[in-house]
């Protein structure tokens, strides 16, 4: 789709392509639409990154709020967002053993008892490995960085998931 196209589209079509760029967060591309018309992929996603950072940072942890745990019981029980549903399969998190499950959903009732929020990660550069080891590191970074870094990474999955509605290059997060 190109930006023509984006620039055309009603309110309900936009929210409907565009809702879950930030996950489960359609008031963010409701907020973003009224933003047209963009000029690029570029400006698009800068109109959605200024919504997330221009939130208090209680709205900033309920965008964290709003992601499933890597590999946890919406994976398990089928409720996760199609586009979860693909970046988790990519890091190979569909198909983890027992044992790595186990250590997995420690790791993210640690997270989240420490800092409120589930461990959200653009699990597209990672694999199964690299996921347990990102959690088990980040868990002993201070609660303030955490948030930034956390923030980072709906972004870079963001902007992942509008190169893939917009057909571009996926390669710069």
């Amino acid at each position: 789709m190109d930006i023509e196209k984006v620039n055309s589209m009603d309110f309900g079509e936009f929210v409907d392509v565009f809702g879950n760029v930030i996950e489960r967060c359609p008031l963010i591309a409701a907020a973003v639409w009224s933003q047209r018309p963009f000029s690029d992929l570029e400006d698009l996603k800068k109109h959605f990154f200024a919504f997330i950072d221009a939130l208090p940072q209680s709205g900033q942890e309920g965008i964290l709020r709003c992601h499933p745990d890597l590999a946890g019981s919406e994976l398990r029980r089928g409720t996760l967002t199609a586009e979860s549903q693909r970046e988790q399969s990519a890091a190979g998190l569909t198909s983890l053993g027992a044992d790595e499950r186990l250590r997995l959903a420690e790791l993210n009732a640690q997270y989240r008892a420490r800092f409120g929020f589930p461990f959200v990660l653009a699990a597209r550069f990672s694999d199964r490995a690299a996921v347990s080891r990102e959690l088990a590191r980040r868990l002993l970074c201070p609660s303030a960085q955490e948030l930034r870094t956390a923030l980072g990474e709906v972004k870079k999955i963001g902007s992942l998931r509008l190169a893939d509605l917009l057909r571009a290059d996926p390669a710069k997060p």
